[in-house]
């Protein structure tokens, strides 16, 4: 009895055949996409990873393989020897196979199927939460099959490029001291060392800059990082990055590594030539023209300040703002006097929730006539101001927000990204990267007031700016870089500290003591005596690069197995209980979390 993949091997993909094989005897495996009964023949459409052939059962040819083909449904596993035939005037011009069919001689059937909650096709309309419970289902659809392909040739490119000038590629551990700075470590219980914990790196951070002591110049992984955020719509739990390092360099030096990389990376996978170098724009010209430090570039929209031309003018609201120190910004939207009412109060609700209090607006009519509740407030030559500021012309909407600097920005730097999606200001296959610069080496903590790190404790502050670390530490530039594709950020790196005692002064200057610093990070501290060289690096966000090369709206459709956004595996219901056995072996127990009622029972 002959039996496929012992006696007969697996010769082609289901997407491989073309009329270059016919007469051909081969033998291909897969799973049925769909099964058809046309007069004597049952055709079936199989399907791998790599495409769709149909198969001819042909009862002329061979009785038996027909008569079992009646038996076949969507999604069971088969395999099928036969011979590679031309489709004549029936070619399917969809299908890169389209030109041939299999005329079978013998099929198997290695595994029959269950009816799928949801079809096997590329486009369906099936909730997300089904799709991830069924996700073993989900990745055998072409879209997903297509993402992985894709980041698996990313992963090879950066990694031929990064090999190609000179980097190893080199690991760090996974189980790791915690430092809860920024967002919450995922911690792991110690089986041996009761009550002590690991923790999941939220990057490599330390362990690259060690290796950079190490004398090991170029550095680079491809690697898994694990942050205990809150929910966020695009964010993940765990995620991958590629990491790298470099000594002995200033910015551009990485930037130009990074460049080359991408550059190769969209030639490769797009056919799209990426100009390089890529713009540079630092940080307060960012938040000045565009309102967020990840400035989408493909597009006009620009911010513009009107303080000088509000302070004194009859509108209050504007005039206070100013007078206070708040900022007031507009945006001229260009050609968008169709605009309805409705179309403005969306607006305005849009804005609060970026904590805007609300937001003005004028039409520009013929003549240059502002029709807006706030135009009484103006005279004629601070219309006439504001119009020539905001280059405003008939039929333009100008949108305004006075608040708080932070507020202002965010407000319009995000209702900026918003119309220009809403009105398709730019292409699908449009690229614009760009580096911000010069960023803050701290921010203030609306909170607690003290200064935090802008990126990371480690990152270097800008040479000329060490003097001011004690006593202006609001003033301090750091030689931080972040890489922005279309207003997302895509990596973002720094030079760091290789200097024992500017790694001191930082630390101060971010509240950490010296007990504190030897506490969490003396190790580093200690590495950085034994002649640190000057390093820097970045790290570049894999999972949002392949989602913006495969242009689909969400994160979760460029990963194998991603989590929902409540952090949770819809397959695998996890995170789970564990049982008390294991709890006690781990020197760990749990606290059920105070519900209101359990509250109230407890105060009664």
């Amino acid at each position: 009895m002959e039996r496929l993949i012992y006696d007969q091997k697996r010769t082609h993909s289901c997407g491989a055949l073309t009329k270059t094989n016919e007469n051909e005897e081969v033998v291909l495996m897969g799973w049925v996409q769909n099964r058809r009964d046309h007069g004597g023949c049952v055709f079936i459409d199989l399907r791998d990873r790599d495409g769709l052939t149909q198969i001819v059962f042909d009862p002329t040819v061979d009785a038996t393989a027909h008569e079992k083909a009646g038996q076949l449904r969507s999604e069971w596993v088969m395999g099928v020897r036969g011979t590679v035939r031309s489709r004549g005037g029936n070619t399917n011009p969809r299908l890169s196979t389209g030109d041939i069919e299999v005329a079978a001689l013998h099929l198997e059937i290695f595994s029959q199927a269950k009816t799928p909650p949801f079809q096997i096709e590329d486009d369906i309309d099936t909730s997300e939460e089904v799709r991830l419970k069924y996700r073993y289902l989900d990745l055998r659809r072409g879209p997903l099959q297509r993402n992985l392909r894709l980041r698996h040739h990313f992963n090879q490119i950066v990694r031929n490029t990064l090999t190609d000038h000179g980097f190893l590629e080199l690991e760090t551990p996974y189980l790791i001291k915690s430092t809860p700075e920024g967002a919450r470590d995922y911690v792991v219980p110690s089986r041996v060392h009761a009550g002590k914990f690991f923790a999941l790196p939220q990057s490599p951070q330390i362990f690259k800059q060690l290796f950079m002591v190490s004398g090991y110049d170029r550095y680079f992984q491809i690697v898994r990082c694990f942050r205990d955020e809150d929910l966020r719509a695009e964010r993940q739990p765990e995620f991958t990055q590629v990491d790298l390092e470099m000594s002995f360099v200033a910015p551009e030096d990485v930037q130009l590594i990074v460049e080359t990389t991408l550059a190769r990376v969209w030639k490769e996978l797009k056919g799209i030539e990426i100009p390089t170098p890529f713009r540079r724009i630092p940080y307060d010209e960012s938040m000045d023209r565009y309102g967020v430090d990840a400035p989408d570039l493909r597009y006009g929209l620009e911010l513009v300040k009107l303080n000088d031309l509000v302070v004194e003018s009859g509108f209050k609201v504007f005039a206070d703002v100013a007078s206070k120190g708040g900022l007031v910004k507009a945006i001229n939207l260009k050609g968008c006097g169709d605009m309805s009412r409705k179309d403005l109060d969306g607006l305005t609700e849009f804005v609060k929730v970026y904590g805007a209090k609300g937001l003005a607006w004028v039409k520009v009519k013929e003549g240059g006539e502002w029709q807006s509740p706030i135009a009484k407030f103006f005279t004629d030559a601070e219309r006439a101001a504001i119009a020539e500021r905001l280059g405003l012309e008939t039929n333009d909407v100008a949108v305004f927000v006075a608040d708080s600097a932070k507020v202002t920005n965010a407000a319009l730097g995000n209702l900026r990204k918003h119309v220009a999606k809403e009105r398709g200001l730019y292409e699908a296959d449009q690229y614009e990267f760009c580096w911000v610069t010069d960023f803050p080496l701290f921010e203030q903590d609306d909170e607690s007031g003290r200064y935090v790190s802008a990126h990371h404790p480690f990152t270097a502050p800008h040479p000329d700016h060490i003097g001011a670390l004690s006593d202006r530490p609001e003033t301090v530039k750091a030689l931080a870089y972040d890489a922005v594709l279309n207003g997302v950020e895509i990596g973002g790196g720094s030079i760091r500290i290789h200097d024992h005692d500017v790694q001191e002064k930082v630390f101060r200057a971010l509240g950490i003591e010296e007990e504190e610093a030897n506490e969490k990070f003396g190790f580093l501290l200690s590495a950085l005596e034994y002649g640190a060289p000057p390093h820097g690096g970045l790290a570049l966000g894999v999972d949002r690069l392949i989602m913006l090369l495969c242009n689909t709206p969400s994160i979760r459709d460029v990963i194998a197995f991603p989590k929902t956004q409540k952090q949770t595996d819809q397959m695998l219901d996890a995170p789970s209980a564990i049982d008390f056995d294991q709890m006690h072996e781990l020197h760990i127990k749990t606290v059920a979390p105070v519900t209101t009622d359990s509250a109230a029972t407890e105060e009664d």
